[in-house]
């Protein structure tokens, strides 16, 4: 009787009710770990967005239109990713409007150098724009970028990071240019800038690699495939990898290409409502560095470099050394 009471007394603490089964606890299954689940083999900087860069994009004198488009860009993910930093002498290639001028130049301004690289046709409207607040603006530096030739931005290897967004399709040119256009020269003018350890980061329209390479001189989208090549024949090495500014939504197959997509809506009102449902174009964010002779060996701290495209691949993730069993099964292969 005593030990029924004391049951119940038990049970009432606990809330079970008494006409609830128990089970018995299960000791701890021993059989192996499911395979982690598989993501891009990336290098990603520290998640940690720095305030200065933050706050620059935060700034109330940005346009509006631009900062809209925020949610399709990603600044802040994006430059972090790259690794940017206030003290580093930094090129912007065909800078356009300046969407991405507007935070670059002030995060720079005072410790570091901003360099714009802009085509001769491009140079009034760029200074424009620089014009509208020369106190956030006037520390920047523009020079001529001519697509086709040797070009000099800077003295070379002096320069820490370049970075170009969605400008590699207009480099390759139109379909009556041979070969790769203008891009293998572009990419040895930024190789040669480059400081040894300097970073290329590049944005660009993503054409699946199942799709016809010729798309890339008619619909502003260029294959992974060719951007590393072009990378590598140049002489850097590939770094890292990151999907922030991918879009699923995004079929890669519209009558104007990229320019039937926000914000230019090519096609006018003609399926407006389709194209705003899918939003800016799907993208690749490449970040690609030149070799340092005199870089220390790889280890934990370093990124792997890599100059094999196969590295790219994407490969599980190795699960944690604590949950792998004695006898686990060997992971899959890299697709």
């Amino acid at each position: 009787m005593r030990r029924f009471l004391l049951a119940v007394s038990l049970l009432a603490l606990s809330g079970t009710p008494l006409s609830a089964k128990t089970t018995p606890a299960k000791a701890p299954a021993k059989t192996a770990t499911k395979p982690a689940a598989k993501k891009p083999a990336t290098v990603r900087p520290g998640v940690m967005i720095d305030p200065g860069l933050r706050q620059v994009i935060d700034d109330k004198h940005r346009k509006p239109e631009n900062v809209a488009r925020d949610k399709y860009r990603h600044p802040a993910q994006t430059l972090t990713f790259f690794g940017l930093q206030p003290n580093m002498t930094v090129i912007e290639m065909i800078p356009g409007n300046g969407w991405y001028s507007e935070m670059l130049i002030p995060y720079l301004a005072d410790q570091g150098h901003y360099i714009a690289a802009v085509s001769p046709k491009a140079m009034d409207d760029f200074r424009a724009f620089l014009a509208t607040d020369a106190d956030r603006y006037g520390k920047a530096q523009v020079v001529p970028f001519n697509a086709g030739q040797p070009n000099s931005f800077a003295p070379d290897g002096t320069v820490d990071m370049i970075l170009t967004f969605r400008n590699i399709h207009n480099l390759l040119g139109s379909p009556d240019q041979p070969g790769d256009g203008n891009a293998p020269q572009a990419f040895a003018d930024w190789f040669r800038a480059l400081k040894p350890g300097g970073v290329l980061g590049v944005v660009e329209h993503r054409l699946p690699e199942n799709m016809d390479t010729a798309r890339e001189k008619k619909t502003g989208y260029v294959k992974r495939s060719t951007l590393i090549r072009l990378a590598l024949a140049a002489g850097f090495q590939w770094a890292g990898a990151s999907d922030v500014n991918a879009n699923p939504k995004d079929d890669h197959d519209h009558p104007d290409g990229v320019w039937d997509l926000p914000p230019t809506y090519q096609a006018g009102d003609k399926d407006k409502a389709k194209y705003t449902a899918i939003g800016e174009s799907d993208r690749m964010t490449m970040r690609f560095v030149k070799p340092d002779p005199n870089a220390p060996a790889a280890g934990d701290a370093q990124p792997s470099l890599s100059t094999d495209p196969a590295a790219l691949e994407e490969k599980p993730e190795a699960p944690e050394k604590a949950e792998v069993p004695e006898k686990a099964e060997a992971p899959e292969s890299p697709r």
